[in-house]
C-alpha cells in the first residue's frame, strides 16, 4: 500500500466509523492550517482529510482494504452517515466550508468467470451493468425545463457564501453551503418529472468488455467512465472487472507456466518413444528418451500462457508417469525375470556389511 490510512488516523483496521470520525476530528483540529502555524501543518491536514475520505466511505474503504488503493480523484468531502467536513468546521468555528453538490459518480465492480482457453486467447464478453445514468430528459440538471434554470442570487452561482466570525481562536473568514441552492449554484422552479430532480435514473448498461490474453485469477481491469453517473454534472465513476479463471480438466496453471501429467508405459519409458501431449492450443509431440524415470518433467518452451501486458509465452511442463502393469501373463513374467537376470549388487549392500 502506498499509504497506510489507518496509521495516519491512528486507528486499527477494525475501527468503526464512529472511531474513525472521532480520530479525524481530533487530528483535523490539531493540524488545521488556520490554527496550526507550524511548517508542514497544511500537508498533514491534507493527508488526514484524504485518509478520512477513504475510510469514511464504505465502498472506498472496501476497495482500499482489498487492493491497497482507492481512487480519490473525485473527492469532494466524505460522509460518515450525516457527518462531513462541513460539520467539523461548524463545531470549530460556528460556520461551514462550501461543499458543491457536483460529485463524481461511484465506481462499480463486476466479477467475470472465463475458461483457461479464454484466458489464453483473450475474449470479448458482453455484460449488463445495472447503474445510475444521467437522466436523458433533463440531461442531469434535475430541472423540468432548462429555461427555468437560473443562477442563484444568494451565492452568485458559487454554491457557498462567505461569513466572518469571531471565535476563541480569533476572527475567521469561513464559507458555508448556500441554503437557497444547496451548493449547486443553480435554482429552478419545477423538478424533472422523469427523475424527480435527481438528475440520474436507474438503467441497465450493455457493454462489451475486452479481456486480454494472459489474464489470471484476480486480474483487475479498469473501464474508464463506465461507473455510475456523477451528481449535478460530476464526472462518472469507473467500472472494475475482476477476472476468475475456471480450473481446467487436465492442465494446471502456475503463473505463466502450464503443468500437465501424461501416462506412459513401462516399455515406452525403457526404450524411448515419441508421444502426443495436450496443450492449451491443441496438441504437440514430445520425445521421450530411453531410460526415462517416472515423474520426470520435460519442458516445452513457449507452450504456456501469454504474458499479460508483455511479450512471449510461458512454458508447458510435462510430468510423465510410468504405469506399471498390474496383470501379467506367465510368459510376460518369465520375460521380465529373464531380463532382470541374476540378482545384482543392491544399492544398500555396502551399508549392511
Amino acid at each position: 500500500m502506498s499509504k497506510d490510512y489507518y496509521e495516519i488516523l491512528g486507528v486499527s483496521r477494525e475501527a468503526s466509523k464512529e472511531e474513525i470520525k472521532k480520530a479525524y476530528k481530533k487530528l483535523a483540529k490539531k493540524h488545521h492550517p488556520d490554527i496550526n502555524k507550524e511548517e508542514g501543518a497544511a500537508d498533514k491536514f491534507k493527508e488526514i482529510n484524504e485518509a478520512a475520505a477513504i475510510l469514511g466511505d464504505d465502498q472506498k474503504r472496501q476497495q482500499y482494504d482489498r487492493f491497497g488503493t482507492a481512487d480519490t480523484s473525485g473527492f469532494q468531502g466524505f460522509d460518515f452517515g450525516g457527518f462531513d467536513f462541513e460539520d467539523l468546521f461548524e463545531s470549530f468555528f460556528g460556520g461551514g466550508r462550501s461543499r458543491s453538490r457536483e460529485r463524481r459518480g461511484s465506481d462499480l465492480r463486476m466479477d467475470i468467470e472465463i475458461t483457461l482457453e479464454d484466458a489464453y486467447n483473450g475474449i470479448e464478453k458482453n455484460v449488463v451493468i445495472p447503474r445510475l445514468e444521467e437522466c436523458s430528459k433533463c440531461e442531469g440538471t434535475g430541472a423540468k425545463n432548462k429555461s427555468d434554470i437560473k443562477t442563484c442570487t444568494d451565492c452568485n452561482g458559487q454554491g457557498a457564501v462567505k461569513q466572518h466570525q469571531r471565535t476563541m481562536f480569533g476572527v475567521f473568514a469561513t464559507t458555508s453551503t448556500c441554503r437557497k441552492c444547496s451548493g449547486s449554484g443553480k435554482v429552478f422552479k419545477e423538478l424533472c418529472d422523469f427523475c424527480d430532480g435527481e438528475g440520474r435514473v436507474h438503467k441497465n448498461r450493455k457493454l462489451e468488455v475486452s479481456i486480454p490474453a494472459g489474464s489470471d485469477n484476480g486480474t483487475r481491469l479498469r473501464v474508464m467512465g463506465e461507473g455510475e453517473a456523477g451528481e449535478q454534472g460530476g464526472s462518472p465513476g469507473n467500472l472494475y472487472i475482476i477476472i476468475h479463471v475456471k480450473e481446467h480438466k487436465y492442465l494446471k496453471r502456475e503463473g505463466d507456466d502450464i503443468y500437465v501429467e501424461v501416462p506412459i508405459t513401462f516399455s515406452e519409458a525403457a526404450l524411448g518413444t515419441q508421444i502426443e501431449v495436450p496443450t492449451i492450443d491443441g496438441k504437440a509431440k514430445l520425445k521421450i528418451p530411453e531410460g526415462t524415470q517416472t515423474h520426470t518433467i520435460f519442458r516445452m518452451k513457449g507452450h504456456g500462457m501469454p504474458r499479460l501486458n508483455s511479450y512471449g509465452n510461458g512454458d508447458q511442463n510435462v510430468r510423465v508417469i510410468v504405469q506399471v502393469p498390474t496383470k501379467l501373463s506367465k510368459k510376460q513374467k518369465d520375460l521380465i525375470k529373464e531380463f532382470e537376470g541374476k540378482k545384482k549388487k543392491g544399492f544398500f549392500d555396502d551399508w549392511f556389511k
